[in-house]
C-alpha cells in the first residue's frame, strides 16, 4: 500500500516530463536534436524530397532565355567583358532577391500573395501584381511550345520542309540554305531563305499587321491545346505530380544540350563562332546599354519578382537549408547559360563558314534564333532530322517545366487565400487549375492567328516588362529590408537553417539592391522606345494602348492596394501604419524573439520537479527519449531548430 502511494500519478509523470523538456531546451542556446514543429495552418502538402524542390526550381529558372537570349547578349555586348556587369548584377540583385523570395515562402508556408499579407499587409499588392504578371506570362509563353511542337512534328520527314523551296508555300524568290548566296541577298532582301518562308508562310501565315488578325491556324491551335493538356496533367495533383514530372523535364534538357554541344564543337567553323561569342571588347563597358542588358537578363532568367519562387519555397520543410539551395541554383542557372552559348555559337559559326559570310549576318536572339537561325544551320548538317528532333525536344522541355511551374504558382497563391475552400480535398484545386487553363487557352488562340505574332510581341514587350519587374524588386527590398526588417528575417532564417547567412545579403536587401534597381529603372525610362515589329512595323495607337494596359494593370496594383488598405483601416495615420506594417501573430517565432522565462519561472519549474520526485522512483528524460518525443507534446514556443 505504501509502495503504491510512492508512485507518481500519470498526470504528474506527464507534467514532470514537460518540465524537464523545457529546462533541457533552455540550456546550450536551445540547440537540440528535437525537430522544429512545422507551421501547419492547413494541409497544403510538401515536396516529397529536397530533390523535387531543387529540380522544380531549376526547371523554372533554366528556360528558353538561357538558350536564345544570354548567348546573343554576350556576343552583342562585348563578348567576355559582358560577364563583368552580369556578375555584378548577379551578386547584388539576382542571388539576394532569389534567396529573399524562396526563404520567405519557406518561412511563411504561403504562396505569392498571402506571404506579403503575413509579413507586411501594406505590401500585399506586390503579391497581386506579381500574379497578374505570371498569368500574362503563362498565356503567351506557351505559344512558343506550340510553335516548337509543330517544328518537332515537321522534323519527322524524309526531307526537312524548311530545307527546300519545293513546297506549296514557297515563292519564286526562295533559296535553299545550302546554296551560295551573296551578302547583298541578306542585306537588300532580293531573295528569301526557305527557312524564313517556312516560318512566316507555313507556320505563322503572317499577315501585314495587327490590324489584319486573320483566321486561326488550326494546326497551331491543336499544338497549343496539346501543350495545355500536358501542362494541366503535370500539375493537376499539385506538388505530388509536379515533383515527379520534374525528374524528367528538368534533367533531360541537359542531356540534349550536351549532345548538341559535342556535335557543334566538331563542326567546321565552330571555333570562329566561339571566338565571336567570347572575344572581349573592353570599350563596350562604357555603353550604359550593356549594363542595362546585363540587369534585364538577370531579372528574366532568375524568375524573381513573380511570386513563383515563393510558392515553390512554401512547400519546403521548415528546416530545409534554403540558403545553400539558392546559391547552388543560381550558379547552375548562370553556368547553363554560359555553356548554352558554346552549343549555339559553334553551330552559328558552322553556318557562317558554310555560306562564306560573317557570323554577324546569322546571329539572332529570341524566336529568330530558335525558329530561323538554328533550323537553317541544322539543314546543312548530315542527318539533319536527328539534330532537329534533339533540338526541339530540348526547347519543349525547357519551356514546359517553366510553364507548368507558372500555373502551380498561380493555383498556390489563390488557394492559400481561401484555404478553407480549396484545401478540402483536391477536386476544387483541380477545377481551379482547369478554369485557368481553359481561359488561358482561349486567350492564346489570338496568338495562333495570322496576325498572332504581333499580339505575341505585345505580351512579350509590355506584359512582362522589365520596368515592372524593377519596380517590384525595389519594393520587395524596401518591404523586407526596412518594414519587416532584414535583421528579423535573418533571425527567421537562422531559426530554419541553424545559422545566419552571409551578412552581405542583408545589406543588399537594405541598400544595394533597391539603389541598383531604381537606377536601372530610371535609365530604362529615359531610354524607352515604343515596340517596333522587326524594327520596321509600327503598331497603331490602340496597339500601344493595349501594351500600356498590360504594364499598368500589374504595376499599379501595388499603390492602389496601399491606398485601399490605408482607407479601410481604423485609427490615426500613425496607428494605421503600425497595423499595416506589423507581421502576423501566427508566424513562427525564433528563440531570439520569444519571451524568455524569468528567474521566478525557472525557480518554479525546479520546485515542481523536486516536489514531484520521490527518492525511489524518479522519472528521467534521456537524450534519446527527448529526441524521439512527439512534437505535439512540446509547446511550439519553446523550440528552436538546428539544421
Amino acid at each position: 500500500m505504501s509502495g503504491h502511494c510512492n508512485r507518481l500519478s500519470k498526470a504528474e509523470m506527464e507534467r514532470t516530463y514537460e518540465t524537464e523538456v523545457k529546462l533541457k531546451l533552455m540550456s546550450s542556446g536551445a540547440k537540440t536534436n528535437v525537430e522544429h514543429p512545422e507551421p501547419k495552418p492547413q494541409d497544403r502538402g510538401k515536396w516529397g524530397s529536397k530533390t523535387e524542390f531543387l529540380l522544380a526550381a531549376a526547371g523554372h529558372i533554366v528556360g528558353l532565355g538561357n538558350v536564345w537570349r544570354f548567348p546573343y547578349l554576350c556576343y552583342k555586348n562585348g563578348g567576355g567583358v559582358f560577364f563583368v556587369p552580369y556578375i555584378l548584377f548577379l551578386f547584388t540583385c539576382g542571388i539576394p532577391l532569389f534567396f529573399l523570395e524562396t526563404s520567405l515562402g519557406q518561412y511563411t508556408s504561403q504562396g505569392g500573395i498571402t506571404c506579403w499579407r503575413k509579413i507586411c499587409p501594406l505590401f500585399e499588392g506586390l503579391g497581386y501584381g506579381s500574379q497578374v504578371v505570371v498569368l500574362y506570362t503563362g498565356v503567351y509563353y506557351i505559344i512558343i511550345l506550340a510553335w516548337a511542337f509543330l517544328y518537332l512534328f515537321s522534323s519527322f520527314s524524309l526531307e526537312l520542309p524548311w530545307a527546300s523551296c519545293k513546297n506549296s508555300w514557297n515563292t519564286d524568290n526562295c533559296f535553299e540554305p545550302g546554296q551560295n548566296s551573296t551578302i547583298s541577298d541578306y542585306s537588300h532582301g532580293n531573295t528569301t531563305s526557305s527557312v524564313i518562308e517556312f516560318w512566316e508562310r507555313r507556320i505563322l501565315g503572317l499577315s501585314g499587321g495587327i490590324e489584319e488578325i486573320g483566321s486561326v491556324r488550326w494546326d497551331l491551335a491543336l499544338c497549343l491545346l496539346l501543350s495545355w493538356i500536358i501542362c494541366y496533367f503535370c500539375v493537376w495533383k499539385g506538388v505530388k505530380s509536379t515533383g515527379k514530372v520534374v525528374y524528367f523535364t528538368a534533367t533531360f534538357p541537359y542531356a540534349m544540350l550536351l549532345v548538341l554541344l559535342v556535335r557543334g564543337l566538331t563542326l567546321p567553323g565552330a571555333i570562329d563562332g566561339i571566338k565571336f561569342y567570347l572575344y572581349p571588347d573592353p570599350a563596350r563597358l562604357a555603353d550604359p546599354q550593356v549594363w542595362m542588358d546585363a540587369g534585364s537578363q538577370i531579372f528574366y532568367s532568375y524568375g524573381v519578382c513573380t511570386g513563383v519562387l515563393t510558392s515553390l519555397g512554401s512547400y519546403n520543410k521548415y528546416n530545409n537549408n534554403c540558403y545553400r539551395d539558392c546559391v547552388y541554383l543560381c550558379l547552375l542557372n548562370s553556368v547553363t547559360s554560359f555553356v548554352a552559348g558554346f552549343a549555339i555559337f559553334s553551330v552559328l559559326g558552322f553556318m557562317a563558314y558554310e555560306q562564306g559570310i560573317d557570323i554577324s549576318m546569322v546571329a539572332e536572339s529570341g524566336p529568330g534564333l530558335v525558329f530561323i537561325a538554328y533550323p537553317r544551320a541544322v539543314a546543312m548538317m548530315p542527318v539533319p532530322q536527328l539534330w532537329a528532333i534533339f533540338f526541339y525536344i530540348m526547347i519543349l522541355l525547357l519551356g514546359l517545366d517553366s510553364q507548368f511551374v507558372y500555373h502551380e504558382a498561380v493555383v498556390t497563391a489563390i488557394s492559400d487565400m481561401y484555404p478553407s475552400f480549396f484545401h478540402v480535398g483536391h477536386l476544387r484545386k483541380k477545377l481551379l487549375l482547369l478554369g485557368i487553363s481553359v481561359c488561358s487557352f482561349l486567350v492564346g488562340l489570338l496568338m495562333v492567328t495570322e496576325g498572332g505574332l504581333y499580339v505575341f510581341q505585345l505580351f512579350d514587350y509590355y506584359a512582362c516588362s522589365g520596368m515592372t519587374l524593377l519596380v517590384f524588386a525595389s519594393l520587395q527590398a524596401v518591404c523586407v529590408g526596412w518594414c519587416y526588417g532584414a535583421e528579423r528575417l535573418y533571425d527567421n532564417i537562422e531559426d530554419m537553417i541553424g545559422y545566419r547567412p552571409w551578412p552581405f545579403m542583408k545589406y543588399c536587401w537594405m541598400y544595394i539592391t533597391p539603389v541598383i534597381c531604381i537606377g536601372t529603372l530610371v535609365f530604362s525610362l529615359v531610354k524607352y522606345t515604343p515596340l517596333k515589329f522587326n524594327n520596321t512595323y509600327e503598331y497603331p495607337w490602340w496597339g500601344y494602348a493595349i501594351g500600356g494596359f498590360f504594364t499598368l494593370s500589374s504595376t499599379l496594383l501595388v499603390p492602389f492596394w496601399m491606398l485601399y488598405k490605408m482607407s479601410v483601416t481604423a485609427g490615426s495615420l500613425r496607428q494605421r501604419m503600425n497595423v499595416l506594417t506589423s507581421p502576423a501573430e501566427d508566424l513562427p517565432k525564433p528563440m531570439s524573439q520569444k519571451e524568455a522565462l524569468n528567474p521566478s519561472e525557472v525557480f518554479q519549474m525546479f520546485t515542481e520537479l523536486c516536489t514531484l520526485r520521490t527518492p525511489n522512483q524518479t522519472p528521467t528524460v534521456a537524450s534519446s527519449q527527448l529526441s524521439a518525443a512527439p512534437a505535439q507534446t512540446v509547446p511550439s514556443n519553446t523550440l528552436n531548430l538546428e539544421n
